[in-house]
């Protein structure tokens, strides 16, 4: 569970990637709702994911007697 939670967090920061702008090219797309929006809460998601995985404590088995 903590491995694809690590996955999704990846995921996010991936989608919040993209060219930049400089001094002499402005990129409206750096506004673009995917980077403000989206790739936020994937990464949000992916983090709450991460928490809930370590504190999972998962299924003891009983000894048989």
């Amino acid at each position: 569970m903590i491995g694809i939670s690590m996955l999704i967090v990846v995921i996010g920061f991936v989608m919040m990637t993209g060219a930049a702008s400089d001094a002499t090219h402005f990129d409206p797309e750096i506004f673009s709702s995917m980077r403000i929006k989206v790739a936020p809460i994937v990464c949000f998601i992916g983090f709450v994911s991460v928490i809930c995985g370590i504190m999972y404590k998962g299924k003891k088995k009983e000894d048989s007697k």
